[in-house]
């Protein structure tokens, strides 16, 4: 320990000290403890005295230092000097103001505690509590003479159950009918105890004269509590009988009083006393203020001129070696800084500024190094982008293109990068693609779909012009959106028509395999049999069977024959006939393919629920029908197995919130056992069935007709979330589980235009 450190000690030891002694002074006012004060001042006041000259005699000691010290030229004295004026300066000024002004308000204050109005004030108070005690004391003697009387009416001896009666209408703690000796004949308590004890001979006989007495208990000086306080009152129960030699009974009744009541009673009883007694030691009370006030001033006084000559130097030193490093730093120089060395606030902040100066060296260090290794990094970015075979295109908040690399301009054929600043749509050749992109980041903004939460994937056709507007090409292109911070988007495409041009080709060069063999081999002897079945039975049967026989077998030789050519083109390359768009009445559409299964309607399996107010769609009525069949063979397939197995095909109308026509929508639904996860995730590629003798070809080519009609299919176990063409989530089910498969259309045909075309009767019966 060194010697600055053990003089702090010695300093603070004596001002701790001094402190608590002014503390006890304060304490024993503080309690009320008078008589304490008194026996205790004379030594108090002369260890006061005592601890003030040690401090005397340290200020001296130190202030003798000091001026040796600055004559000595010392560094640092002159700044420890100004510190130990400035801290005296500061204890000492509020001080003496402040014992000023505390000696005139003591001197005034106590001579104003014992006005005539206080002393006046607090009678009063007595007085009131008196006289709010004797009515409660009066109204008891009444209430009581009332029931001593109605006991008195009856000649019958008084019974307890009686009395407890009484007890409870009077809301006593205990009824008592004594003798005229105060002997108990019949009493009635609240709780179980001892017997109520014997009232005082003078009450009862009060009572004997004026026929009722009462009197307060338990608010004497030497009362325990205020729990014992409580109203006595004695009435003399009036006799029915005139027999001579009968002894007087008396009723006696006992009731608490309220604590509330009582112990304010004997506060102000306790007041005024005290305040007498204060009165008659005023001067007293006076010197005992003044004197601790003083002996306050003192210690405070000389406490604080010591403080500023021991604490200025141990505030000096760690300052100055803060001005040394700070005048260093400012210079650029971070090498290591000395600390002070100790554990108080100065120490630590000598050790922080060494610390923050070392942190400084080294986050100098490590800017150097980051800003090496960004370049380097956007170097190798910039590198990655400019060889990626993918387009990524990087927009602002604000939509603009900010940055492009050099795939996007293979892919698309356009010079982007002269763009940067503008927003996509005014890239010439494909203004409608970047709508349709916009749109797509506005839809996974509002609500992404399932599994798209970070980034969204989809699959758009692009026809790409030049500048005088005339076709170039038409790509498929897989574009991934993802948002970036600070409202940023980013956009990576790929170019994949070659790999969807293959996989089409693939797919449907296998379909037209498996439908040669699958459906051509059977329909000419289907043909065959139902032509022969007319031959045989048409003269058996009469006229309106013969037609209903030449109906039947006409509709299954048109549909075998619109078989046979549905595979023929199949068989030509494995591609669907060219789609014939014309205005369409879904909701007939619909009722056309439903009329086929009119014998699952009729079992309760197959359900319609056609919406109201359709728009006419655009669409191939041919390839719309096969779509329709294909997914309500599916879905009763799908329920064949259960004996309360559903279909329901319903079609409504989506809106936007501006009541406009969103979307029209058709969905299947089945509460069946659904589909298997590995199953849903490839629903729409060939071969992928849940059937044991299916193809796995109907679902694809729902969406190979789907996507030639610029609708959106979507397929989903209910209890999943299922998203529609148009962003919007499908409505509820009315099962809870099963598959639905929703299909959007968002073409519409235009208001005023062509009505809904003709179906072709050969056309009816697929």
């Amino acid at each position: 320990m060194t010697k600055a450190t053990r003089w702090a000690w010695i300093v603070a030891i004596v001002a701790v000290t001094g402190a608590g002694l002014v503390l006890a002074f304060l304490l024993s006012i503080a309690t009320n403890s008078p008589a304490l004060y008194e026996r205790h001042y004379v030594w108090l006041f002369w260890v006061n005295v005592t601890v003030a000259s040690l401090l005397v005699l340290v200020i001296v000691l130190a202030s003798l230092r000091l001026v040796v010290r600055m004559r000595r030229r010392k560094f640092g004295s002159k700044l420890l000097a100004k510190l130990a004026a400035i801290f005296a300066f500061v204890g000492v000024v509020p001080g003496v103001l402040v014992y000023t002004v505390s000696y005139q308000f003591v001197s005034r204050s106590i001579e104003s505690w014992f006005d005539v109005k206080v002393e006046s004030a607090l009678d009063a108070g007595l007085n009131l509590g008196r006289g709010t005690l004797d009515a409660l004391a009066g109204e008891l003697a009444t209430r009581t003479r009332i029931a001593a009387e109605k006991l008195g009416d009856t000649s019958d001896p008084v019974q307890p159950l009686a009395l407890e009666r009484v007890r409870e209408q009077l809301g006593a703690a205990d009824v008592t009918i004594v003798g005229a000796a105060g002997q108990t004949v019949v009493a009635a308590s609240r709780g179980i105890g001892l017997m109520p004890d014997r009232p005082p001979q003078t009450l009862l006989r009060e009572a004997r004269l004026s026929r009722v007495a009462s009197q307060l208990e338990g608010l004497d000086e030497d009362a325990a509590s205020a729990g014992n306080a409580r109203v006595r009152a004695v009435a003399l129960i009036p006799s029915a009988k005139f027999a001579l030699g009968e002894q007087e009974r008396y009723l006696m009744v006992r009731q608490a009083l309220p604590a509330t009541l009582a112990a304010n009673a004997l506060a102000v009883q306790a007041a005024y006393r005290e305040y007498q007694q204060r009165a008659l030691a005023r001067d007293g009370l006076r010197k005992m203020y003044i004197g601790t006030l003083t002996l306050a001033l003192v210690l405070a006084v000389f406490g604080a001129v010591l403080l500023a000559a021991v604490l200025g130097n141990q505030l000096a030193r760690p300052l100055l070696v803060l001005a040394e490093g700070v005048d260093q730093v400012s210079h650029g120089d971070l090498s290591a800084k000395p600390v002070f060395a100790s554990r108080d606030e100065l120490g630590g902040l000598t050790r922080s500024f060494a610390d923050m100066t070392a942190q400084l060296a080294e986050a100098r260090a490590m800017v150097q190094r980051s800003v090496v290794q960004v370049e380097g990094a956007r170097a190798n970015l910039q590198t990655i982008l400019d060889n990626l075979t993918a387009g990524v295109i990087v927009f602002d908040r604000e939509g603009r293109i900010e940055n492009v690399n050099p795939g996007a301009t293979r892919i698309l054929k356009l010079p982007l990068s002269a763009y940067r600043g503008k927003r996509l749509e005014e890239v010439v050749g494909i203004e409608a693609f970047a709508k349709e992109v916009w749109q797509r980041f506005e839809l996974h903004a509002s609500g992404p779909e399932a599994g798209e939460r970070d980034q969204w994937q989809e699959s758009f056709e692009l026809q790409v012009r030049d500048a005088q507007g005339r076709d170039r090409d038409t790509l498929t292109l897989l574009v991934r959106g993802a948002p970036m911070p600070l409202g940023a988007r980013l956009m990576v495409f790929d170019d994949i028509t070659e790999i969807v041009s293959a996989q089409r080709s693939q797919a449907w060069s296998e379909v037209a395999r498996r439908l040669a063999h699958e459906i051509k081999n059977p329909l000419t002897p289907i043909q065959l049999s139902a032509e022969r079945l007319q031959h045989k039975l048409e003269a058996k049967l009469e006229r309106s069977d013969q037609a209903m026989l030449a109906r039947s077998v006409g509709t299954i030789v048109d549909q075998v024959q619109a078989m046979k050519t549905l595979v023929n083109e199949f068989r030509d390359y494995a591609r669907l006939p060219a789609a014939q768009l014309k205005p369409l009445d879904l909701n007939a559409l619909v009722g056309e393919v439903l009329a086929l299964y009119v014998t699952a309607q009729e079992a309760g399996r197959l359900h319609a629920e056609p919406g109201a107010a359709l728009p006419l769609i655009v669409g191939d009525g041919t390839q719309l029908r096969q779509v329709i069949h294909n997914l309500v063979q599916n879905a009763l397939d799908a329920v064949a197995d259960r004996p309360d197995g559903h279909v329901w095909v319903k079609t409504e109308v989506a809106r936007n919130e501006q009541g406009g026509v969103r979307a029209v929508r058709l969905h299947v639904i089945d509460n069946g056992h659904g589909f298997a996860d590995k199953v849903l995730k490839r629903a729409f590629e060939p071969y992928v069935t849940t059937k044991s003798k299916g193809t796995g070809l109907g679902l694809a080519v729902v969406k190979k007709i789907a996507d030639e009609h610029g609708a959106r299919v979507r397929i989903t176990n209910l209890g999943m979330a299922a998203t529609g063409a148009d962003g919007q989530t499908a409505p509820a089910s009315p099962v809870a589980t099963g598959a639905q498969v929703s299909l959007s259309f968002s073409k519409f045909a235009p208001a005023g235009g062509p009505t809904a075309a003709a179906v072709p009767t050969e056309s009816r019966a697929h």
